[in-house]
């Protein structure tokens, strides 16, 4: 039969990295079920017939979020074979809380105190014995981290859950709250299982109203409760949670030595620094600034160079191995070239016929015939060359003997140096040649599928560097200061801390990071929050951002790191204004997070964490993608012309579907600057998926070739954008509604068709008003021109500032024992 063990414990406990150490790849992801929140269950390595179902994080079991209330109904109602309790060791008496509770509810609990390493490094002690005997459970020490003592931990729950040993609680209340929990619990019917009543008594007693709306009989049992309140001075809640204080307190006092008494921990002395009141924001950004900096513009790049070049370019020379070689040939054919260019134009100069060499391939009698009329005027050039910024390098006399001698040489192919590996498009387009493929076929697949699917795909080596960064700095504990920093910022502007939260999972995926908004008890906040989330640039959102960083900002540094900084001032903004009005008024909800000790992730873990973040982008890359680009490539490659519906030229593309709706919708993009319909329609397809944007742009400036040089393609794209239209762009895409899968989120998460349309048309609006400033300021700076557009600007401009500064409405100034105040 099998057997199924619950992870319980506090968020930052290291459950997650437990679990995975555990299941390994033996895991599968769902939803629970009547609710959105992620479901993590997996089978045990070795043992098929072990399931380990990984719990969301909880403090206790009197639960306030979705998360919380998810938590312990699985815990009562489903009632697993045993428990494992995971406790860090470094904050024990926090943890204790909910092992507790835990205790009461009649199930095998095996509690293992996590993060040893760490404990023992800071010279603490945990007597593991006497801690067990405390609490009426076996107690182990493991490291999830480094993987110490966990599958000990496993086959230790594993036996326990087949014994059905169940500890019973070793410790007792005050007499007098006893006197009511026995009174109550003899009260209760028996539908109630004889383990679980103390369980049901105390949060009775607690008025508990989830726990009493599940019961089919509830006792009454208030005036039991009234009185004791009265006698103990205090309401029913509070002496529950003194009472298990106090208890724990017995405990730490006679099982935890701390031997640094008074000396700040490793985690401390950082922290001194990183959330600096001064020092914090400025560190944040440098780091996010790196973190991007080496994702788009360096390493990153220069993977994706690869990708886009190679893999779905023309090929690549395995291991660079011949790379070398062909750069050298290919620098002597360049000067050659040079050579053959000066020459032609001087000779067309002194009025000698060169047309010969407008043809694709010019024919032998014509190439004389220009080299004898030439010679014979006595023509000389001199050529050129230049380096790659533009800066030339040498002078080359150029007689006719040597424009002959250049036209002798060959270009050399890069397949014939080294071991060279053709690319996608290349190996496909070479079997669709050799079995006789349809052309209509053929272009669809090389055109639409290889063109759209591998320009996304192209950018995945980016994305998993920054995934990878990403996962560092969530497992290090860095990103946990990260939502305490910010919430000293979001506070001041109506949200709190906990906002950051949603926002920080949305930097792989919007979806989760509206899903991930139910943690906000105040709906105010959570509803804010939901709406502005999908500012932070998720995934699919970096393919654009790269795209245009390399394409028209020729890899400037800057561009990628800012695309963030911008979905940051964004949230902050829009938490200003909206906070001002009658929807959102109100002091955002409190904020409290556990700050987990710094430590180094295990590679393991960051790459699981990248890949998976990684494998989501790609699934969407051979699904949603995949069909976009099929749909995008017939309505490109069809269209009317003369009054008939036929398949286009190449050089008849603004005559096919997508250039007719692209030019409806076209105009109002024009006051943002990129008023042509391949940006409009690239704008809209990424409604469906953000990746669709640099989908649809593959499709469309590749259209007409086999893609064979990604760069060349972006080239084009870089030649139909600015600087300011190319920004405003970028902006829009960052700002605007998110993809139907996060649409779909938010719906879910508002429950509200109305609520779901303001989110939606807010943000759209202010992707609009932001992009439109963007490029007519930028003009006007850049061109040092003004016109109607700048004024529109300002004037959005001035009305920004003036909400952003305005005095809440429903603020009102009174005075409290001689001083100001405010209430709200």
């Amino acid at each position: 039969m099998s057997i199924k063990i619950a992870l319980a414990g506090n968020p930052n406990c290291g459950k997650t990295t437990l679990f995975n150490g555990l299941t390994g790849s033996n895991q599968f992801v769902g939803n629970w079920p009547g609710v959105t929140v992620e479901k993590k269950e997996g089978k045990l390595k070795g043992n098929k017939d072990v399931y380990i179902m990984d719990l969301p994080g909880i403090y206790s079991l009197s639960p306030y979020t979705l998360e919380e209330v998810v938590a312990r109904n699985y815990l009562i109602k489903e009632r697993p074979d045993a428990i494992l309790n995971i406790v860090d060791g470094t904050n024990l008496e926090r943890n204790l809380y909910l092992s507790t509770q835990l205790m009461e509810l009649g199930i095998p609990v095996l509690m293992a105190v996590n993060m040893m390493d760490i404990v023992k490094k800071n010279g603490d002690q945990i007597d593991i014995k006497a801690l067990s005997r405390k609490l009426g459970c076996p107690v182990v020490e493991i490291s999830a981290l480094k993987g110490t003592g966990i599958m000990e931990a496993a086959v230790q729950a594993v036996e326990l859950a087949q014994n059905g040993r169940i500890g019973a609680p070793v410790h007792t209340f005050s007499a007098d709250v006893e006197a009511v929990l026995d009174e109550i619990e003899r009260s209760l019917s028996n539908d109630i299982p004889e383990a679980q009543k103390r369980f049901y008594a105390v949060k009775l007693f607690e008025r508990d109203d989830k726990i009493a709306s599940g019961m089919t009989m509830v006792p009454d049992v208030e005036n039991l409760i009234k009185h004791t309140e009265e006698a103990l001075g205090d309401d029913s809640e509070s002496i529950i949670t003194n009472e298990r204080y106090n208890y724990i307190t017995s405990i730490i006092k006679s099982c935890y030595t701390k031997k640094r008494k008074g000396k700040l921990s490793a985690s401390d002395k950082i922290d001194h620094i990183v959330t600096n009141r001064w020092l914090a924001l400025p560190i944040f950004a440098v780091i996010m600034w790196f973190v991007y900096y080496v994702s788009v513009s360096t390493v990153g790049d220069w993977a994706t160079t690869w990708a886009n070049d190679g893999v779905f370019g023309d090929g690549w020379h395995l291991f660079g191995i011949g790379t070398a070689a062909y750069e050298e040939a290919a620098e002597e054919y360049a000067v050659e070239a040079a050579k053959i260019e000066a020459y032609i134009a001087a000779a067309s100069e002194q009025g000698i016929d060169a047309s010969v060499f407008e043809a694709e391939e010019p024919d032998e009698a014509g190439i004389a015939a220009f080299e004898e009329a030439a010679g014979a005027a006595g023509v000389e050039a001199v050529a050129e060359i230049e380096d790659e910024e533009g800066n030339i390098t040498a002078s080359i006399p150029v007689a006719v003997s040597d424009f002959a001698a250049a036209m002798e040489a060959e270009e050399p192919e890069p397949a014939s140096y080294g071991v060279w590996v053709p690319g996608v498009p290349v190996i496909i387009g070479n079997f669709l040649e050799a079995v006789d493929c349809a052309d209509w076929l053929s272009s669809l697949i090389l055109d639409g599928i290889i063109a759209g699917v591998g320009a996304v795909l192209g950018f995945v080596p980016q994305m998993l560097v920054l995934f990878i960064f990403l996962a560092f700095l969530e497992s290090c504990g860095y990103m946990a200061r990260v939502a305490f920093i910010m919430d000293r910022i979001f506070r001041k502007f109506g949200l709190s801390g906990k906002s950051f939260i949603p926002m920080l999972i949305g930097t792989g995926c919007g979806v989760p990071g509206v899903m991930a908004s139910r943690t906000i008890e105040n709906d105010r906040d959570r509803k804010m929050t939901i709406i502005t989330t999908t500012f932070i640039p998720c995934g699919a959102k970096l393919p654009i951002i790269a795209l245009f960083a390399g394409a028209v900002f020729n890899g400037t540094s800057w561009v990628a790191p800012s695309a963030y900084f911008v979905g940051i001032a964004a949230i902050i903004c829009s938490g200003i204004i909206l906070k001002k009005t009658n929807m959102f008024a109100g002091d955002p909800a409190p904020f409290v997070m556990e700050l987990p000790a710094y430590h180094m992730p295990t590679i393991s873990n960051v790459l699981r964490s990248m890949w998976e973040r990684g494998w989501s982008f790609i699934k969407k890359a051979g699904t949603i993608i995949l069909l976009s680009t099929i749909v995008l490539w017939f309505m490109m490659s069809y269209g009317w012309v003369d009054g008939s519906f036929r398949a286009l030229e190449a050089e008849q593309l603004n005559s096919s579907i997508l250039a007719s709706i692209g030019s409806l919708i076209a105009p109002l993009f024009a006051p943002l600057g990129w008023g042509d319909w391949k940006a409009a329609v690239a704008a809209v397809t990424g409604l469906i998926a953000k990746e669709n944007v640099v989908g649809t742009f593959g499709i469309l400036y590749g259209f007409g070739e086999v893609a064979e040089d990604g760069a060349e393609i972006w080239g084009n794209l870089a030649s139909s954008f600015t600087v300011a239209s190319g920004y405003s762009f970028l902006v829009f895409n960052l700002l605007c509604a998110p993809c139907f899968a996060a649409i779909g989120a938010i719906k879910r998460e508002m429950n509200n068709g109305k609520w779901t349309w303001f989110a939606i048309g807010y943000q759209t609006i202010l992707a609009y008003a932001v992009s439109l400033c963007v490029y007519q300021v930028g003009t006007s700076v850049i061109e040092r021109t003004l016109g109607i557009g700048t004024a529109v600007a300002a004037a959005l401009i001035a009305l920004f500032i003036y909400l952003l500064l305005r005095p809440y409405k429903e603020s009102r100034s009174l005075k409290l024992d001689g001083k100001a105040g405010t209430i709200v």
